[in-house]
């Protein structure tokens, strides 16, 4: 919903009852009758589906109504669907058998559990669902929010980045990791460079760590508190992916929290498995039959174009320096399945435009440990050789595109907190057996701002265009303004992607237009 048609939304009484719903969650629990506590969200979106979420502040019933008219004169109400304790009183329904390319409004209200006639007062949301036809598509991404100790300061406006996103007339977002900051707690101020204090609001799961399943759902809804995000996900479908900070720093099977004080929970598998909960039930993100909790998954948007969400976290082996010769168990990013499945839907999709979004950056050194400059937090290795490690896996997948003739894919991705342009050109790497392709990094969202990582040349990666903090002040809070976002629009007609690097005031600051390159056809 572009123009006229999005602002009578926002204008209209649905609209108040969204800026309505922007009450903190402490000051509604006294009512007498159930409430919408954090807003409500859609996800999963699709030509036909949508995934519809938000969260009761007791056990309560949920009920939705669905329409295509703005003032509901007409709609469907959808199965009720309980709130449960044990979900932290979320709820969350797929709504099916949609028509494509068509915009919708919902309404969420909360039932109280022993007396229907006791509920709560409506919040408004909207999504569009995908074509099946050549249109104009117009999709943001980015990465990181709430981390560095940088939280929702009030008195600044609260996470402004989520304001400018809201204007950008998305189809849909792209949530590329760190979408949490489980093992960063708050300060209650932080003093900046100017003297200034910034003032975090504070709940009591932001003062530590997370390691309780009640502190994992905390984090999720610390966020949720801002009344740009509520906006945001009221009016824009998410798409989710992880990273490592929704559990702890850099974790891998590895990860060892025994000289750690501020955890008391030493396994990080439990800590992985508490988070992996939380990251299910506090987004809409939907439920995979054959393996509950998975993450990686592609999504068809049309013709034009199809997202494929990796997950680089879950399945890896423990980090470590990256230089196995031969790929085995020391060496696991993906994985085998995911490989294979990532392989298959890539051969097997006919759309014009192959999004991959990837929770890291191929070719930007991250180390394990920053301060000794040593092992592997990522993919490259620094050694700027024939593929070792990890990087055989994307090695494996570069080699396959190329041999199965794969075009126009494109890399977006966030982790750095900063934003980049890299072209990934066989003539300048090491490793040559691929098609050419861009990266885009953006991010952060609402968190620190760092410089720029070193780039290995295994990929071949050339740097078009940086945008980050000088070497000499690392962690710029999202006051200095260095905040970045992607937008990315693909022309219905055309089917050129042109894709915009934009910071917090919406200036733009890089775009490159891509034209789709389709094999010749035979002679």
């Amino acid at each position: 919903m572009r123009g006229s048609s999005r602002r009578q939304f926002v204008k209209s009484g649905i609209g108040s009852v969204i800026g309505a719903s922007t009450m903190a969650p402490a000051l509604v629990r006294g009512s007498s009758r159930p409430q919408v506590s954090h807003g409500v969200q859609s996800g999963e979106v699709d030509a036909s589906s949508a995934v519809l979420w938000a969260r009761a502040d007791r056990l309560a019933v949920m009920q939705v109504d669905i329409s295509r008219d703005l003032d509901f004169s007409r709609f469907e109400r959808l199965p009720k669907v309980i709130a449960l304790p044990d979900y932290d009183y979320v709820a969350k329904q797929k709504v099916q058998h949609l028509l494509s390319d068509t915009e919708y409004f919902y309404r969420v209200s909360f039932i109280d559990i022993d007396n229907s006639k006791i509920q709560s007062k409506p919040v408004f949301g909207r999504f569009k669902t995908a074509p099946q036809t050549h249109t104009t598509v117009r999709f943001g991404w980015g990465g990181d929010t709430v981390g560095q100790g940088w939280g929702i300061d009030l008195s600044r406006g609260g996470m402004l980045m989520y304001q400018t996103l809201s204007q950008q007339g998305f189809d849909f977002f792209i949530h590329s990791g760190d979408t949490i900051y489980a093992d960063g707690p708050l300060k209650e101020s932080v003093t900046l460079p100017d003297g200034s204090l910034w003032k975090n609001l504070i709940t009591e799961e932001k003062l530590k760590v997370a390691e309780s399943q009640s502190e994992f759902f905390g984090q999720w809804k610390y966020n949720l508190l801002d009344r740009h995000v509520r906006n945001f996900n009221a009016n824009v479908p998410v798409y989710y992916q992880w990273d490592d900070h929704e559990v702890v720093n850099n974790w891998s099977p590895g990860k060892d929290l025994s000289s750690d004080d501020r955890y008391t929970e030493k396994s990080v598998a439990t800590l992985a498995a508490r988070a992996a909960n939380a990251f299910q039930v506090m987004t809409p993100i939907g439920y995979n039959v054959s393996e509950p909790g998975r993450i990686y998954r592609s999504v068809s948007y049309g013709p034009s174009l199809e997202i494929f969400f990796l997950d680089l976290r879950r399945y890896r082996s423990a980090n470590n320096e990256g230089v196995e010769a031969t790929q085995n168990e020391s060496s696991i990013l993906l994985g085998r399945r995911q490989i294979e499945w990532f392989k298959s839907a890539l051969k097997q999709s006919s759309s014009t435009w192959k999004i991959i979004a990837s929770d890291m950056p191929l070719g930007l050194i991250i180390w394990d440990n920053w301060k000794s400059q040593s092992g592997v937090e990522a993919i490259a290795n620094g050694k700027h050789s024939e593929p070792l490690g990890r990087e055989l896996e994307i090695a494996e997948l570069l080699e396959f595109m190329a041999t199965e003739d794969i075009r126009n894919t494109v890399w977006l991705t966030a982790d750095v907190h900063y934003a980049a342009a890299h072209y990934y050109n066989p003539n300048s790497a090491v490793f040559k057996r691929f098609l050419p392709f861009w990266e885009f990094v953006a991010g952060p969202l609402h968190a620190g701002t760092f410089a720029p990582n070193a780039i290995d040349k295994t990929f071949g990666p050339e740097v078009k265009f940086t945008s980050a903090a000088d070497p000499s002040r690392v962690n710029l809070s999202p006051e200095e303004g260095k905040q970045f976002f992607g937008l990315v629009e693909v022309d219905g007609d055309s089917q050129v992607m042109t894709i915009q690097l934009k910071n917090r005031n919406n200036d733009v600051l890089y775009t490159q237009a891509l034209t789709p390159d389709f094999p010749s056809s035979p002679s």
